[in-house]
């Protein structure tokens, strides 16, 4: 039995795949060779290259002797190993430099026993290309003087050094290339201190600290050390040079980063405190005049996967960060008290609100922040934490200050540790707190030397820059030149004849008229003729007494007059005759050449009345019904309801037996608060389609409101026999039957809804499984031994790679999507099931079997697909497979529809069940989905603090949600706050992923633009929405930005385009008038204006501008 288990066991082992361990990648620093070096006699030197890592020596190269012309070849490599699954061992790369050191060997003398060394120069080496991904990088860096050094005369050209990187394989995945990030901090300048700090006396050093996150729950203090205090007077350069954060052993010039500067940008453009222009004359006296603590430091830290989205998660929220500022021991050799020595005094701290931070594409933020007086309870106040960083900072200050003292040879190792072991002492701002506990339940304790920073108005100025965004940023999409381009094209208009041409063709039709009429006239008289007679006598006979009756009956007259009108027409439009003849022969001559002219057409017209051929078909309206209801919604959100209310009449005008129609009727008048036609609509919709699952619960819902609860049961009820697996038709029954007090009923419902909930979810996994199975697997194949091989390896049961369900170690699962993407799940779970079906049936029953078939009931595999023996694995009893549970409850997907049909009651009640759902250690209290369908709600009743107040609490749980960051908007619009709405609107534009509607945001920033005069970004913006959804308003946006702009003929093609939409918006005329009048088109202007106050044009500013500019260009108004 135990050589079995042994077996067993080693079996199991043999199974198990032990992930490979990838081995420290080492990285070459190559120094190639050196140029323009000099030594203590001259041009001819001898050196050696030292390189070191923090206070590491990586190596020293042999001894170089260098003539002076040309570069002298080193060739000297220095190896540092990196390992690949340690982020400290990436952030230390990123932060620090390698230092190269070059070191002037003189010969030995009579009498030395050792050989004289001058140090001439050093040069920091960057490696952080490499922890951007890259492989090789080439530098040709500058070698930076040290005190004594021959190299200082500025005669000779710069000493320089050729130095290469190169690792084998890059030091990061393209995975953790994209979900890793790199950030720099650079703390600049504490400016406007306390005026107490003064450049006489004993000198301090001043620390900067901020906690930055290292693993998905740990956090590390970066600090910066050497803050330094300076007077006003010493001026800055415009473009300063960044030190690095650990220099290492560098001096001099070496301790500042190449090629990386402080960029002064404009205060308007800043992020942080005092940007108002009655605080920029403060900022400059502070900048100018007054002392200041200067950092100027770059500090650089490598964030993991987890840290990255773990500082992504800590901004959403708490969005500001805190960031320590407090001064520490006198510098090293000053003079002072020893109490003093360690001690923590001026105890800061700073807020910087990281928001800007989550906006799509932005990377970096810098500005001035104000420093407050430290206490924990300020700190917990604004950032929810407990305590701060300052012990922690204080020591590796410390420790940082007695490094940087040291030469470029350190001291020993005994001092290097006597700052670690001794005790950080608390200065005054410590003594006066109290402790946290206490601090945080009563009031803030007073910080008398923190005070300081308040009454000096002081503020520390910093940036903080990642390497790509926290939140991508959609890439902008290429718009057409020409408006032209995004006109579909339009069958040709039927060109209108005007002058002689339209004089003809009325008197034509006239004729065309009187011919039908006489033939009327003609069948009246003779309806009982029998033909017996002669048929030239007859119809002889019948002439005249047609011509007898006419006359007598006074029709010819009337049939005369007819014409007359036509005819006269004709002789002022052809013959351009309006006066009296003074010659009667010219007047006999013209009649005759009229009548002539006259009977020719008559006979052209009854030869076209006369004439058999094919009627011209009629022409296809334009629109389209889904068109057509895309106007009436867009209407409605403008709140022109009038307009709305015709496009859905015109859809049921064009097919009154479409239920669908009635239905999207029926909502409209419902959201109008017209309960009574509503009812009518959805009574219409389900006469005609008496299986309308929707019309049959609207009814019901509409029912219910008229308090006839009755009808309102039996519809609910029809719905769950129309469609008994319907999870929305089961909630809207318990949803009525909660409302009336039946609880038995509701329960019922409830609970057959939940069953359908469930079983949805477990079919969901399945077919989600088999599909992924299928997509992973080998070709099909009929041996035995492989089809065992798959069913072992591609039979999951829960798969987890896309995100929709997970399972714990507790045997349970959750979602990880959001309920409005759990509809797109169940969209396209049927061609997953059409996919899966179909390959089910090719590869048989067995296989079918094994989709569903639990790990533990499938065949025991080798490696290499070999079964194994499993007379001893039987025993073990088999493990159960985890039960999945529903992406959303049956609340929050009937919610949806519910919003949608502006059912607002019964939204109402879904949403309060949901709230009542008791919580689970995956599920704790209202989800995302709930506060942005609450908002929804609140937004229809036109609550609006109460639909931003959703909107807040949902972004906080997940700040790139595009829905939330739209209905945000649409809140902050419809309350007049337009700035906020565009920022928001902004926000939404620049995400990856798409808002559900995306139209009305296009339309509402575009218009905001065009209040602000931006014309070219309201162009841009209203062409997006023509290219996904055109309609007459958003041609229009079009036409008005491109008119603001100068392009009349773009202008004129969007306006026309507008107009062929919809010919009766009398702004799209008045704007067309407008375009006509620029282009000297009078009879168009004439007409386009004629329409525009036909139809009401009711804006006053356009109006005016019309009136002006006709009166400049002298034409446009028929009534001058």
């Amino acid at each position: 039995m135990q050589r079995a288990i042994y077996v067993r066991e080693v079996k199991s082992m043999a199974e198990i795949e032990v992930p490979p361990v990838r081995a420290p990648e080492p990285i070459t620093i190559s120094v190639v060779a050196a140029r323009n070096l000099r030594g203590q006699k001259g041009d001819a030197v001898s050196f050696v290259v030292k390189a070191e890592f923090g206070e590491k020596i990586l190596g020293e190269s042999q001894k170089i002797d260098s003539t002076g012309e040309g570069a002298a070849e080193i060739n000297f490599n220095a190896v540092l190993n990196c390992c690949y699954d340690d982020p400290q061992a990436l952030d230390e790369i990123a932060h620090k430099p390698v230092v190269l050191t070059i070191v002037e060997v003189l010969p030995k003398e009579k009498r030395q026993k050792e050989e004289k060394t001058y140090l001439l120069g050093q040069c920091t080496v960057d490696l952080l290309p490499l922890v951007r991904g890259e492989t090789k990088a080439n530098y040709t860096l500058i070698v930076n003087t040290l005190p004594g050094s021959p190299l200082e005369n500025s005669d000779i050209p710069k000493a320089e050094l050729d130095v290469n990187l190169s690792t084998q394989e890059p030091l990061l995945s393209d995975k953790h290339l994209k979900d890793g990030n790199l950030m720099k901090i650079t703390i600049e300048n504490l400016l406007s201190p306390p005026e107490s700090w003064m450049l006489s006396g004993a000198q301090y050093y001043f620390a900067a600290a901020l906690p930055i996150p290292v693993t998905a729950d740990r956090e590390a203090p970066v600090v910066f050390a050497n803050g330094q205090l300076k007077p006003g007077s010493e001026k800055e350069l415009p473009n300063k040079n960044k030190k690095w954060g650990s220099p290492g052993t560098a001096q001099g010039n070496s301790i500042f980063i190449p090629n990386s500067y402080i960029v002064n940008e404009p205060i308007e453009d800043e992020d942080g405190d005092y940007r108002a222009k009655d605080d920029r004359e403060f900022r400059h006296i502070a900048d100018a005049e007054k002392n200041r603590v200067a950092w100027t430091t770059e500090r650089r830290c490598f964030l993991e996967c987890t840290a990255a989205k773990s500082f992504q998660d800590e901004i959403a929220k708490n969005r500001l960060w805190p960031v320590e500022i407090m001064r520490l021991a006198q510098a090293p050799g000053a003079k002072g008290k020893k109490e003093d020595e360690g001690g923590i005094n001026f105890h800061g701290i700073a807020f910087v609100n990281l928001a800007p931070l989550l906006y799509p594409g932005v990377k970096k933020i810098r500005g001035a922040y104000k420093v407050y007086p430290y206490s924990d309870h300020i700190l917990h106040e604004k950032t929810k934490r407990r305590s701060g960083i300052t012990d922690d900072a204080a020591k590796i200050a410390m420790n940082i200050l007695h490094h940087n003292s040291s030469s470029p040879s350190p001291k020993k190792a005994a001092k290097d540790k006597e700052p670690e072991k001794k005790e950080i002492k608390k200065g005054t701002s410590q003594t006066l707190k109290s402790d946290t506990g206490s601090e945080l339940d009563g009031q803030a304790p007073i910080n008398a030397e923190g005070q300081m920073y308040v009454e000096a108005r002081s503020f520390i100025m910093l940036e903080i820059e990642l390497d790509h965004p926290l939140i991508p940023k959609r890439k902008p999409e290429e718009l057409a030149r020409k408006v032209a381009e995004y006109i579909p094209p339009r069958p040709m208009f039927p060109k209108r004849t005007d002058g002689a041409a339209r004089a003809v063709e009325d008197y034509q039709g006239q004729v065309a008229r009187v011919a039908n009429l006489i033939l009327d006239e003609f069948r009246v008289i003779y309806n009982d003729e029998d033909g017996t007679t002669d048929p030239n006598e007859s119809m002889e006979s019948k002439r005249q007494k047609l011509i007898y009756e006419l006359n007598s009956s006074g029709k010819y007259f009337a049939f005369k007059e007819q014409l007359k009108h036509s005819v006269v027409k004709i002789v002022r439009e052809k013959y351009l005759k309006t006066t009296n003849f003074d010659d009667r022969q010219e007047l006999q001559t013209f009649l005759s050449e009229l009548y002539v002219y006259l009977v020719d057409q008559m006979h052209v017209a009854l030869g076209n009345v006369l004439e058999i051929e094919d009627q011209p078909p009629v022409p296809e309206p334009i629109t389209d019904s889904v068109q057509l209801k895309h106007f009436a919604r867009e209407a409605v959100m403008n709140e022109d309801y009038a307009l709305a209310a015709k496009y859905y009449q015109e859809r049921i005008a064009r097919e009154k037996n479409n239920a669908d129609h009635w239905y999207d009727y029926g909502t409209f008048n419902l959201h109008i608060n017209s309960v009574t036609k509503a009812e009518e609509c959805f009574k219409e919709c389900i006469s005609i389609n008496q299986r309308h699952l929707s019309g049959l619960l609207m009814y019901g819902v509409v029912c219910n409101l008229l308090d006839r609860n009755e009808a309102a049961e039996t519809f609910f009820e029809a719905a769950t026999n129309v469609d008994p697996k319907c999870i929305r038709a089961w909630t809207m029954l318990g949803l009525f039957y909660y409302s009336i007090g039946n609880d038995i009923g509701a329960e019922m419902a409830y609970l057959e809804a939940n069953k359908l909930n469930h079983a949805e979810a477990v079919s969901s996994v399945k077919v989600d499984g088999a599909v992924e199975k299928l997509d992973t697997e080998a070709p099909l194949d009929t041996d035995p031994t492989k089809d065992g091989e798959l069913s072992g390896e591609g039979g999951l049961s829960v798969p987890h790679s896309d995100g929709k369900t997970v399972s714990t170690p507790e045997g349970t699962t959750y979602s990880a999507k959001s309920s409005h993407k759990g509809l797109d799940k169940r969209a396209s779970s049927t061609k997953k099931s059409e996919k899966i079906g179909s390959a089910l049936k090719t590869k048989g029953p067995e296989s079918a079997l094994s989709v569903s078939r639990p790990p533990s009931q499938q065949k025991v595999v080798s490696q290499r697909g070999t079964p194994l023996l499993t007379d001893d694995v039987v025993d073990d009893p088999p493990s159960r497979e985890p039960t999945p549970l529903p992406s959303c409850s049956i609340y929050m997907q009937t919610v949806d529809w519910l919003l949608e049909a502006k059912a607002v009651s019964f939204a109402e009640r879904a949403l309060a069940h949901e709230l009542l759902l008791p919580c689970t250690d995956m599920i704790q209290g209202p989800s995302i989905d709930y506060h942005i369908a609450l908002a929804r709600l609140n937004i229809q009743k036109r609550k609006f603090t109460e639909a931003a107040e959703s909107l807040t609490k949902a972004l906080e749980m997940e700040q790139q949600n595009p829905d939330g960051w739209s209905l945000m908007g649409h809140v902050k619009f419809l309350t007049g706050d337009t700035q906020s709405a565009r920022d928001c609107y902004e926000r939404t534009t620049s995400f990856i992923g798409d808002a559900i509607e995306m139209h009305s945001i296009y339309l509402r920033l575009a218009s905001i633009y065009l209040q602000e005069s931006k014309y070219q970004d309201a162009k841009n913006t209203f062409l997006m929405a023509c290219r996904k959804n055109p309609s007459c308003i958003s041609w229009l946006g079009v036409g008005i930005a491109c008119y603001r702009l100068g392009e009349l003929v773009e202008a004129e093609d969007a306006l026309s385009e507008a107009n062929i939409l919809n010919n009766s918006d009398p702004e799209v005329w008045g704007y067309l008038s407008l375009v006509c009048l620029k282009t000297a088109r009078q009879l168009e202007a004439e007409q386009a204006y004629k329409y525009a106050v036909k139809l009401n044009l009711h804006d006053e500013n356009l109006l005016n501008e019309i009136h002006d500019l006709q009166k400049e260009v002298g034409f446009g108004n028929p009534q001058f």
